[in-house]
């Protein structure tokens, strides 16, 4: 089957480009397509998954759900579905005394 992956920040910076169309086995969780793609990138190695399970505060949408909702790691894909990965972010306001 294949699916759409979609990377943002610093995950595009490691695979070299926003989207690009994979053919995985009929049977693919997310967490396969995951340790696929550690396996596939360097700059991933260890930064998507953590004994199997999605790393905290990684943001992981199949076809704009967020797959914590679903069945986490072991959430199954079906052809043309779209995987999008998002690194943690951080920010917000600093702390000022």
């Amino acid at each position: 089957m294949d699916i759409e992956l979609r990377f943002f920040a610093t995950f595009r910076d490691a695979v070299g480009e926003k989207e690009r169309t994979h053919t995985f086995d009929d049977d693919a969780t997310v967490g396969d397509v995951l340790a696929d793609l550690e396996s596939q990138y360097d700059g991933l190695e260890g930064q998507l998954l953590a004994d199997g399970a999605i790393r905290d505060h990684l943001s992981v949408l199949k076809n704009g759900r967020d797959v914590v909702h679903m069945d986490d790691s072991e959430t199954t894909l079906e052809d043309g579905d779209v995987l999008s990965v998002f690194p943690p972010v951080a920010g917000g306001a600093s702390a000022r005394e």
